[in-house]
Parts: structure tokens; C-alpha cells; sequence
């Protein structure tokens, strides 16, 4: 027979992840309610907390169930973004063989999030997370840690010394850039493109002997 601990344990846990999906699902809500109107307002104005809740048809007590303040909102959308991009820039490598064109098309998308169909959303994102340049500095850090572990294998097989340090060289310095696009709302051009992809490449392979 099972005991009662053991009974009384498998209906916690059961009750626990029956939680842990709704709770989800509020988070998921509020961070889609969020950026829908971020994207909406631009930088003209910031959604309050009470504008989310009502966007998502929750209420106040889900909000801060899950949030301390709208800057922890914030936090988790910008995390939510990275986590996104790097699916999307991941993909974009995995339909290159040789290390040269991984590199590029990881340049290629992470330049891209600075054209016209993204570049207003991520602007309002980063003008919510602190405005101006602290909201651009804010929103670099994340991606860094996010993207650069892609170009670890292609900056090895480019004879890279230190592949995690030379991407993440390559990495902080193409966002920065991805950052300066945003704040002087320009969007880069394929020479841009072709100038990143050769200081990352000359990057990976100054090592080599």
C-alpha cells in the first residue's frame, strides 16, 4: 500500500503544476499585453501597471503575484526578447555549412532587428526599460549573454585561440552598433553588413598562427 506521506506528496505536487501552468499562462499575458502597447505608444508615453492588467483582462493581484513593479516587467520582456532572437539568429545559422556564412548570417539578424518592421517595438521596449541611452545600455547586456555562445563553434573552426572571448568581443561590439542604429533610427545597409561580418571574421582569426 502507498502511504499517506507519499498520497498527501503526489497530490502537492499534481496541485503544483496545475499551478505552475496557470501562473504561466498570467505571465504570458502580461507580457504580451505589455509589448502590444509599448509597441503601440512607441516613445510617446509608458504604459502603467493598471493599463497592462486591463489589456490582459487580469487584475492587480495577478500582476504583482508575478511582477514587484512594472521595471520587473520590463526585465522579463527584455529577457523574452533575447530569448526569441536567439531562436530566430540560431535558425538563420543552422541553414549555413561553412563557419564564414554562420557568421554572417548571425550578423545579418542581429543587424536586422534594427530595420523598419522591428526597430519601432524594440525602441519602445528599451525607451519603457529606462529611456534614451540607459534604456539602449539595459537592453545590450542581455543579448550579449544570449547571443554570443552561437559564434563559439564557427570562431573555433575559423582558428579562433579563444573562441568564447573573441565572440564575445564580436558580439558586444555588434550590438553596441545594433544599439547605435536604434538610437539614431537608422537602419543598416548590406555594407554595413559586409564591414560587422569582416571585423568578426578577422576577429575569430587573429589567433591563428
Amino acid at each position: 500500500m502507498t502511504s499517506s506521506g507519499d498520497v498527501a506528496g503526489r497530490i502537492a505536487r499534481r496541485s503544483l503544476a496545475g499551478r505552475e501552468a496557470s501562473y504561466a499562462g498570467e505571465v504570458r499575458r502580461l507580457l504580451d499585453a505589455a509589448l502590444e502597447l509599448m509597441r503601440v505608444g512607441g516613445i510617446a508615453a509608458r504604459p502603467r501597471v493598471a493599463d497592462i492588467v486591463a489589456a490582459a483582462g487580469l487584475s492587480n493581484d495577478a500582476f504583482y503575484r508575478h511582477f514587484r513593479s512594472k521595471d520587473a516587467l520590463v526585465e522579463a520582456l527584455l529577457e523574452d526578447g533575447a530569448d526569441r532572437l536567439r531562436g530566430y539568429v540560431a535558425h538563420r545559422m543552422g541553414k549555413q555549412g561553412a563557419p564564414e556564412a554562420r557568421v554572417r548570417a548571425w550578423v545579418t539578424a542581429v543587424l536586422r532587428q534594427a530595420g523598419a518592421d522591428t526597430a519601432a517595438t524594440t525602441r519602445a521596449v528599451l525607451w519603457n526599460a529606462g529611456g534614451g541611452g540607459a534604456g539602449l545600455a539595459r537592453g545590450s547586456a542581455v543579448p550579449v549573454a544570449r547571443l554570443a555562445p552561437l559564434l563559439h563553434g564557427p570562431f573555433a573552426e575559423l582558428g579562433s585561440a579563444d573562441p568564447e572571448f573573441d565572440a564575445s568581443l564580436a558580439a558586444h561590439a555588434t550590438i553596441g552598433l545594433l544599439a547605435d542604429f536604434l538610437r539614431r533610427c537608422v537602419e543598416p545597409a548590406d555594407a554595413d553588413v559586409d564591414r560587422v561580418t569582416a571585423f568578426c571574421l578577422r576577429t575569430a582569426r587573429s589567433g591563428r598562427s
